[in-house]
């Protein structure tokens, strides 16, 4: 092979001068660094399409088959009504253990609760607190199964004051106890605050507390 190639060298020599074959790489290797320096710029973007030799149509209409119809007939669901507030369940409210007034330690309880971070039954035990005072006062009778809108209607026919306590008292019960939204400390220390409030209101007219 190495005599092949020295035979096609020396023949090449013999042609072309050897400044001339230099000259020739050099601008062959130019050229291929410009191509390759800006390619894809010189490359056409569109290539020439051949053209296809075009048939004659032949014009054969054929008859069209339509197709039958079939409509299926439709089946209405019955719409689910959605549940608005009216229809919602009444919330009925804790009923007090005893139609006592509440002692030391069954007003402690509540503090304790709310101490341990179960602020939902520490809202509870203080509803359940001012139901019991209620009671005591006889503006309302105990039975089971009363709701937070009975209470607060009942209550507010005799003690007309006492209402919007009783109403935002009924809300947080509710939204904690039957929304399932989660208590926080705010919801007790307010539960504490109409607490007090009910029993000012109550023993504004003179009333023994």
């Amino acid at each position: 092979m190495s005599r092949w190639w020295t035979e096609t060298v020396a023949a090449l020599g013999d042609a072309v001068p050897l400044p001339l074959a230099a000259l020739l790489l050099l601008a062959g290797a130019l050229l291929v660094a410009l191509a390759w320096y800006f390619f894809p710029a010189w490359v056409p973007r569109r290539l020439p399409r051949i053209g296809r030799p075009r048939l004659p149509r032949l014009w054969l209409r054929l008859p069209r088959l339509r197709r039958p119809k079939l409509r299926l007939p439709r089946l209405r669901l019955p719409r689910r009504r959605r549940r608005t507030r009216r229809d919602a369940p009444a919330v009925p409210v804790p009923t007090p253990r005893s139609a006592e007034p509440a002692t030391a330690a069954q007003a402690g309880l509540a503090d304790r609760l709310a101490a341990e971070g179960r602020y939902a039954e520490a809202v509870r035990e203080r509803l359940r607190e001012m139901v019991r005072l209620l009671v005591a006062r006889q503006l309302v009778e105990p039975r089971p199964g009363l709701t937070v809108t009975e209470l607060t209607t009942a209550v507010a026919r005799v003690r007309p004051e006492v209402r919007p306590t009783l109403h935002t008292a009924g809300s947080i019960f509710s939204d904690l106890w039957y929304a399932q939204r989660p208590a926080t400390a705010a919801h007790d220390h307010r539960m504490r605050d109409l607490a007090a409030d009910l029993r000012r209101e109550l023993a504004a007219e003179g009333e023994p507390r």
